[in-house]
């Protein structure tokens, strides 16, 4: 039976029974308790150990407790036996822009969230509506209308598992269908699959701050000119209305990437908190702050802070381990991950934690305590 001592809530308790609690073809559980999951977990990151049984003891109590928590698919997807990828966040490659290069990048980002991951492109590399195809006597369609593409073999992919496929769509100030991009989700009914945003580059806030004209380009040819204030109002007032498209300020972004000199961005995760570049992918993990805090709601309570820095370092070796133990949905990708093995530790229960210190979330006090 499980130890519901071990959920501080029953949400928490049924959340993990829907989505990570390891079960078998016809539902009934293999993890008997969180306790389980948490075995699980260790036991598969710790066999690239050269002393697997010591570290799984390790990672096992970092674990316990939910003083770290893995993402959802390490949790979800470690020791299952399972085709599914450990990585939550996924930017997919550059799409060509041919017939046959777009229905290729489709096919890899339906394999990548059939194992689980969530994908990011930039459609700013297809040639905008109307453009001559040449050749075959055609206009192009424009990249929205492969978004439309993309979105509905989301939905397909969906259907097919537990979890909601989740995609990020960029594209360039610059492109000349960007005006139709930034209203494209005014349409209740359109892109439900996709979270967008736009790229803004240094160049279209100067020109924005300075009231110039803007030019639409594409491959050399400008196809529009616009006021470029008009384009950010237009921006603006789409994210007031229905809260999309998003500003991803590209240019900053790259600049202060400190790999700039081996690749470039030009998407995020579906998120958006994870610029990557083209195959990119990212673990995730958080460490509780709320469960390292001695002797909470006392006028002694404090973070321990010894605990704190010995699980930072047992979690960063959890994740490490994911990379080498994960199985990939493409090999671009796992070249990618291998090569740079990103990671991404944040922390959680900041709120909780200030509370046990009884430091107020928000007041200039909690801003001093969480910068110290």
């Amino acid at each position: 039976m499980m130890n519901t001592s071990d959920f501080s809530t029953p949400i928490a308790e049924q959340i993990w029974d829907m989505k990570y609690r390891l079960k078998d073809s016809t539902g009934t559980p293999i993890d008997t308790t969180v306790a389980d999951t948490w075995s699980r977990i260790a036991r598969t990151l710790a066999q690239c150990e050269t002393s697997p049984l010591q570290w799984e003891k390790t990672f096992v109590e970092a674990l316990t407790d939910f003083k770290f928590l893995p993402a959802g698919r390490i949790v979800a997807g470690a020791g299952s036996k399972r085709t599914v990828t450990l990585f939550n966040c996924f930017v997919m490659g550059t799409i060509t822009d041919s017939l046959a290069g777009i229905f290729e990048a489709i096919k890899e980002a339906a394999l990548t969230m059939q194992q689980g991951g969530g994908i990011g492109y930039d459609f700013s590399t297809l040639r905008p509506k109307g453009a001559p195809v040449k050749g075959v006597g055609a206009d192009a369609s424009g990249p929205l209308s492969f978004m439309d593409v993309w979105d509905s073999m989301c939905r397909t992919i969906m259907s097919a598992g537990s979890r909601r496929g989740a995609m990020m769509a960029t594209l360039r100030c610059d492109h000349p269908d960007i005006e139709d991009f930034i209203t494209a989700k005014s349409d209740p009914a359109r892109l439900r699959m996709f979270n967008v945003s736009v790229l803004v580059t240094d160049a279209f806030m100067t020109a924005v701050k300075t009231n110039l004209s803007w030019d639409l380009v594409f491959d050399g040819r400008t196809y529009k000119t616009i006021q470029a204030r008009d384009l950010w109002n237009a921006i603006m007032r789409a994210t007031y209305e229905y809260a999309e498209p998003g500003v991803i300020f590209i240019d900053r972004i790259n600049e202060t990437n400190n790999l700039a000199y081996a690749e470039t961005i030009a998407a995020t995760n579906p998120c958006g908190e994870q610029p990557l570049p083209p195959y990119g992918a990212c673990l995730l993990g958080s460490i509780n702050l709320a469960k390292l805090i001695d002797h909470p709601f006392e006028n002694t309570a404090m973070l321990n802070v010894k605990h704190l820095t010995a699980l930072v370092a047992t979690a960063v070796r959890m994740m490490d381990n994911a990379i080498d133990v994960s199985q990939f949905p493409l090999p671009a990708q796992e070249k990618e991950a291998k090569d740079k093995r990103r990671i991404g530790l944040g922390v959680t229960g900041l709120a909780d934690a200030l509370l046990m210190i009884g430091v107020r979330y928000g007041s200039n006090e909690a801003v001093t305590y969480t910068n110290d």
